[in-house]
């Protein structure tokens, strides 16, 4: 089976250094081709709830459509704090029908020094990938696939896929 490519995109002002910083476990614990995204896309304010001081995900996720390319998959990475009607916050959306995820960095940033904030990213962008490749919810506590609702359980994960995350990546790659 061809290689799955996933394009990350920055939603605003996101640094480049941070889009680089997911790359490595997406391509490693998934088997992805990672490129570059061509376009940025600018601060999100169509997304505003004032009535929350949030972002919404799927409006979004919505805007990120606009740029998928043909035959990828589409990670969009915003330094805003999201939620869902459903959930008081969120770190990240994914949506395998559409081939689009976002996740959010600013609940990822508290709390923590900058190395600690890198692990996040890097533990929560692998999670919301692992979705857009097919992948569900672990109940593993330790595994990268296993939902997260605060910032203690995101630090609690290994940055890795457990053995029955890693098979069935490979049955869906078959």
């Amino acid at each position: 089976m061809p290689t799955k490519v996933l394009q990350l995109v920055a939603v605003g002002a996101v640094p480049p250094t941070l889009l680089k910083d997911l790359e490595e476990p997406i391509r490693l614990h998934l088997g992805a081709t990672i490129v570059q995204g061509k376009a940025t896309l600018p601060a999100p304010a169509y997304a505003f709830n004032k009535d929350r001081n949030q972002y919404h995900s799927t409006a979004i996720m919505r805007r990120l459509a606009t740029v998928l390319e043909p035959g990828q998959l589409l990670f969009g990475v915003v330094d805003v704090d999201l939620f869902h009607p459903d959930s008081p916050f969120i770190f990240g959306e994914s949506d395998r029908e559409t081939r689009i995820g976002v996740l959010g960095l600013a609940r990822l940033r508290q709390g923590v020094d900058h190395e600690g904030f890198r692990r996040r990213l890097r533990v929560e962008g692998l999670h919301q990938a692992g979705h857009l490749v097919g992948l569900s919810y672990c109940e593993d506590q330790r595994c990268v696939m296993v939902l997260s609702q605060t910032q203690q359980e995101v630090d609690k994960k290994h940055p890795t896929l457990c053995h029955v995350c890693r098979n069935e990546l490979a049955k869906l790659n078959r």
